[in-house]
């Protein structure tokens, strides 16, 4: 993957080959330690986002089943659609084809085993609201920031990166509240695409300003994260449209 190569100047071609010295294991051990270090860095990211998958898909299928009445396809067919549809989203935006989600095999089966979990075991889940909150907003976090910078890197504009950030993040769950009848969330009052949008927007302009892309990531990670929490458990929601107001309309 991350192969070098060397131009062969004619002076390099009629010189002889310089005697190579043996390399022993400890040497072999030790030739690449960033490469490694790369590698366990991705590894790690990855699981995380793998993290997020389920907890988005869990969290999709419960919604689905406390909406409508569904059996087993119609459950883990939701639970998929929130885990991965902001993705897919987001890359046929791009032009990225095929998306991401369809060309390995691990995002739709981590999806799968989530809605699965939720189908058969939603009496002990729906009771782990804690714990669902914590995987739902590292999903969140890591998808409205990955979901930018991916942007960033097929060379669209900021505004255009934060945006495909935000819809990476709660493009999913937008979709499956449509299946289902129902207001999408976001647009209820809840702090939940706003989070996304600001960790979106972090982790675009800090390059800008001088920081390193990893810095940016993680303060957008951070600034999402923060507002998630903080809107469940104090109540933080967007302004709403006044009651008087819509009074008037329906009148």
């Amino acid at each position: 993957m991350f192969e070098r190569v060397q131009r062969l100047t004619p002076a390099a071609v009629t010189a002889p080959a310089a005697p190579q010295r043996h390399r022993g294991p400890r040497h072999r051990r030790g030739a690449r330690p960033g490469r490694i270090g790369a590698v366990t860095a991705q590894g790690f990211l990855l699981l995380l986002e793998l993290v997020g998958v389920f907890a988005f898909a869990l969290d999709g299928a419960l919604t689905a089943m406390r909406a409508a009445h569904l059996d087993l396809f119609g459950v883990v067919t939701l639970g998929i659609v929130t885990a991965v549809g902001g993705g897919i989203l987001r890359d046929v935006l791009l032009g990225e084809l095929p998306p991401a989600t369809f060309s390995t095999w691990y995002y739709l089966a981590t999806a799968t085993v989530g809605a699965l979990t939720a189908f058969w075991g939603h009496r002990l889940v729906s009771r782990m609201s804690r714990p669902i909150l914590v995987f739902d907003t590292i999903g969140l976090s890591l998808f409205a920031v990955s979901g930018a910078q991916l942007a960033v890197h097929a060379g669209v504009g900021a505004g255009q990166a934060i945006l495909l950030g935000g819809l990476t993040a709660v493009g999913g769950g937008t979709l499956r509240d449509v299946l289902v009848r129902r207001v999408p969330t976001i647009l209820t009052g809840g702090l939940y695409a706003v989070p996304a949008l600001a960790g979106a927007a972090v982790a675009v302009t800090g390059p800008l300003l001088g920081l390193e892309a990893g810095v940016a990531a993680f303060a957008g990670g951070a600034v999402c994260a923060g507002l998630r929490v903080g809107g469940v458990l104090r109540g933080w929601r967007a302004p709403s449209a006044p009651r008087s107001a819509r009074e008037g309309l329906d009148g």
